[in-house]
Order: structure tokens, then sequence, then C-alpha cells
């Protein structure tokens, strides 16, 4: 049985059809992408979920039971909502805000301030935001506190509505990662709402398109790109289909364990020098003892007359996540120089070392 099903679904705003007979489903656990023009009705057909807008026609249904047999203010407290301005209450700490629908299901004081430290932890903010206010975050730090408010009650759907679109671009990027390592550890049913085809791509498991309220064509999105089902949707899609299908490969698929030494953050920087000379290796990457990525030694390129290079210790080297796109990963190691990059989990946790050699060797498939 699908989590979310749209039988039929038409919605007019006067004599304009918003939403022009919408059957769609999305199954348990699934991130699907809701994706076109402005005006095309995916934002309308977002807020019929949790009837913050009523269809006219047709009926939507949530784990088998329609939406119009549930009392609407009980159906918007058991869905998780995140939208692009946040909605922090500015006069409510960090905690309150996140703790607000755990109250108002009427959890006891101590799950609820368990469940809120959890869900901070989760969106990588430490328990010191907690009792900061909404004026004290920056715009990333504010969107993470309202995926952490929306994930705050355990709900089994969570829509969001171009949740990451005010966020500058590298937050954005830092975002988009955190949110496909949490989502896999959650498995929520997610309806997320994206103007940005490069977004749908990255983040979504389907892509549902829609022109003028209607339907064009869900699919995964390598069927998608593969298969364009119109010159609608090849258009916006872009010329670089072909490329874009790249991105939907990650860095942690292309982790390698060789070619490099991991050693402690107390690691003599001239001692590791002369043991990466004696294996023939360029780096080692230090790691604290929960294996962090914690920095790294690497030796020079070989000065005149072939000396060898200095050994040179870095605190914060540059990394990627593990679900950071090909092209992502390719773009961050044309812009540093770095031949090899180390690839982590969301919390900093080491998994080995991507080589530009092998997103090469892929892109040459």
């Amino acid at each position: 049985m699908p989590m979310i099903e749209f039988r039929s679904v038409t919605k007019r705003f006067g004599s304009r059809v918003a939403v022009d007979d919408l059957s769609l489903t999305m199954e348990q656990g699934s991130l699907t992408m809701l994706i076109g023009p402005s005006g095309c009705g995916k934002t309308t057909s977002l807020k019929m979920v949790n009837r913050l807008v009523d269809p006219d026609g047709g009926d939507i249904l949530i784990n088998g039971t329609s939406i119009n047999d549930l009392e609407p203010v009980q159906l918007r407290r058991s869905i998780g909502y995140v939208i692009q301005e946040i909605g922090l209450f500015p006069h409510y700490s960090v905690f309150d805000n996140v703790a607000m629908l755990p109250r108002l299901h009427n959890w006891k004081p101590e799950k609820t301030r368990d469940r809120v430290h959890e869900v901070l932890d989760m969106v990588t903010l430490d328990s010191s935001y907690a009792d900061k206010y909404p004026r004290q975050l920056s715009g990333g730090e504010r969107q993470r506190v309202g995926l952490a408010r929306a994930l705050a009650a355990d709900p089994d759907v969570l829509l969001m509505d171009e949740p990451f679109g005010a966020i500058d671009p590298i937050n954005r990027l830092t975002l988009q990662e955190s949110f496909l390592e949490i989502q896999e550890e959650i498995k929520k049913t997610i309806v997320f709402v994206t103007h940005d085809i490069n977004e749908a791509i990255k983040l979504g498991d389907r892509i549902a398109i829609m022109n003028q309220g209607s339907l064009v064509q869900h699919d995964t999105v390598a069927e998608i790109l593969e298969n364009p089902d119109s010159e609608f949707v090849e258009n916006l899609l872009g010329r670089d289909r072909k490329l874009k299908a790249l991105s939907l490969k990650k860095a942690r698929d292309y982790v390698t364990m060789e070619g490099y030494l991991t050693l402690e953050p107390t690691a003599d920087k001239k001692k590791t020098g002369d043991m990466l000379a004696d294996q023939k290796l360029k780096i080692a990457y230090l790691l604290d003892d929960r294996k962090r990525l914690a920095g790294r030694i690497y030796i020079e390129k070989p000065k005149k007359g072939g000396k060898r290079g200095d050994a040179v210790r870095e605190q914060q080297p540059y990394r990627v996540e593990r679900n950071t796109s090909l092209t992502e990963t390719l773009s961050r190691m044309l812009e540093t120089g770095e031949k090899r990059l180390p690839v982590v989990t969301r919390d900093g946790h080491f998994l080995g070392v991507i080589n530009l050699n092998d997103i090469f060797a892929e892109v040459e498939d």
C-alpha cells in the first residue's frame, strides 16, 4: 500500500485550474521531488496533503485512510512540515521551537527533552544550540532547526516546500548532503517541492514533473534522465542531461582504502614524512579516537635538484561527504587542485579517499 496516494485530485482557484486530475502514488520511505515551472500546481499539491488547501475533487489517502476522514488539526500535527521561510518563533529558544509538537502531543518532559537533543544532533547542531534564539543563528542553522522541529514528533510523512531555496549556494550544498544522510537513517516518506532540477536529481528517489496543473512524467531519476517523455521534460532537464546522470553516482561508491596512511592526531610531522617516503606514499590522514578526520600530513612536491619536499601538517583538509555526487566531487577537486579527497560521513567519520583518476575513468565509460 502506498503511503501517499492522489486519486484524480483537482483544485481550482476561481476559474483557474491549479491541479487537474492528479493521480500519483508515493511509496513508504521514498523521497519524491515535485518540480515544474511557477504556477504548475506543485505547491498546491503539497499543501493538499495536510489540508492547508482542500481539493475540489478526488481524494488523497495517507496509509490507506482518506484525509477527509481525519480531523485537520490532528492531521497537520501528525505530518512534518518544512518551508522556505522556516517559520521559527523568534521569542522561543531553539529548544522550545523544536519541542513544540512533542508538547502538543502531550509527551512527558523527559521524553521531549531527550527527543529535542536527539534531533538537534541528527541535523548536526550540538546541545549548545538548545538555549540560543533564532536571531543568533545563521540562515543555514535556522533551516536545520526547522528540519529538527519537523522531525521532533517522529512523523511518518514529511512535507518540504523549497526548504533550501533561500540559502546561499555553499550552505545549500552542505544542507543537501546532510539531508541525504538524515534520510538514509530515518527513511521518512517525503514530498519535496523544488524549482531546481539539479536539486531534484540529487535528492530524489523519484521525480514528479508537473506543468499547467497536470502530471507530465513520474518515474525514477535515472529513468527520467534516460527517457524523457516529452520535449517539455527534455527542456527542463537541459542539454547536459547525460552529464547530470553522473550526479546520480556518489563519492561513497568510489572510496578506496589504499594509497595513504591513517595515524593519530598527535603523530610527529617529521617522522610521518619519513614513514611516507619509506612506503612511497604522499599523504597520511589523522583520525581521532572516534575515527573522525582531524587533519592530514602530506609531502610537498620535490624541490629543485630532486630533493624530497617537506612534510606539511594541515588541520582542516578539504573533504567531501559520502553522499556528494561525482560531478560535485570533481568540481571540488578542480577548484582545490587536489587529486584525492577524504570521504566522510556528516559527523566527520573517515571512510577512505576518492581519487581523481577513478572519476575520470567513470566519465570515459
